[in-house]
């Protein structure tokens, strides 16, 4: 229990938060890394994804060439950066090593959700005489909503907890927080700092299912008012 108290007590010492070092600049930090790569991965891959899905073909191979990219490291993806001229770029090596971490998620749900799509709708959207662009934004993307927010979150949690390797190339982030409590011995600060990146990671988790019931919610149609109670059968004819 010593270990979880003394973190505790880190974490509640208001010295820890203020200044450059501090938790407050440090989390600006990794909140600024983070947006951006995700914005930049959403920016690259959603449109793709969605736009392959919608026509059906190479879809499959694009999935399959950005999964196989997941088995190169993200840490070993950035060190080839540091050894590139993009080492002076200041956070642009972490934010594009995180934009190719980030990006096969958000494809393969892209893809998958417009695929998924019942094809008997699309074809009845197409009876109805919907050209390709309606039948898109009315019938597929509502329908893919789901899949696109379960790669957007999946995304989004594996770059907040990723975004942390951007102190080991002597960056900011809370990363920063981790590897200053091992340069001292710190264990306390260690574990404090693996707190903040796990709850930060939860919130936006958070965020983005409180998110997708909003959406889900407004474009639900809206249904027809409740009819009263019946009326009474009509009196009979008069004996």
């Amino acid at each position: 229990m010593g270990v979880f108290a003394d973190t505790w007590t880190w974490l509640t010492t208001g010295a820890h938060w203020t200044g450059e070092n501090g938790v407050g600049h440090r989390l600006a930090e990794h909140l600024y890394v983070s947006g951006t790569a995700l914005l930049l991965a959403c920016a690259v891959a959603l449109p793709l994804g969605l736009w392959l899905g919608h026509l059906g073909r190479g879809g499959a191979l694009a999935v399959n060439v950005s999964n196989a990219g997941r088995a190169v490291p993200v840490f070993a993806v950035l060190a080839l950066f540091m050894v590139s001229p993009l080492r002076n770029a200041g956070y642009v090596p972490t934010v594009v090593a995180l934009v190719l971490f980030a990006t096969p998620p958000l494809l393969t749900h892209a893809y998958v959700g417009v695929r998924e799509v019942d094809r008997a709708v699309v074809e009845a959207a197409r009876g109805m005489g919907m050209s390709g662009g309606q039948l898109f934004r009315g019938v597929e993307l509502p329908l893919a909503r789901p899949m696109l927010m379960t790669g957007l979150r999946s995304a989004a949690v594996q770059v907040v907890a990723t975004a942390t390797i951007a102190a080991m190339v002597g960056q900011g982030g809370l990363g920063r927080v981790i590897t200053a409590g091992f340069n001292t011995y710190n264990t306390p600060q260690v574990v404090a700092g693996a707190v903040l990146v796990a709850l930060l990671a939860l919130l936006v988790e958070g965020l983005l299912v409180a998110a997708d019931r909003l959406l889900g919610r407004a474009g639900r149609p809206v249904g027809r008012p409740a009819a009263g109670p019946t009326a009474g059968p009509t009196a009979g004819p008069k004996g």
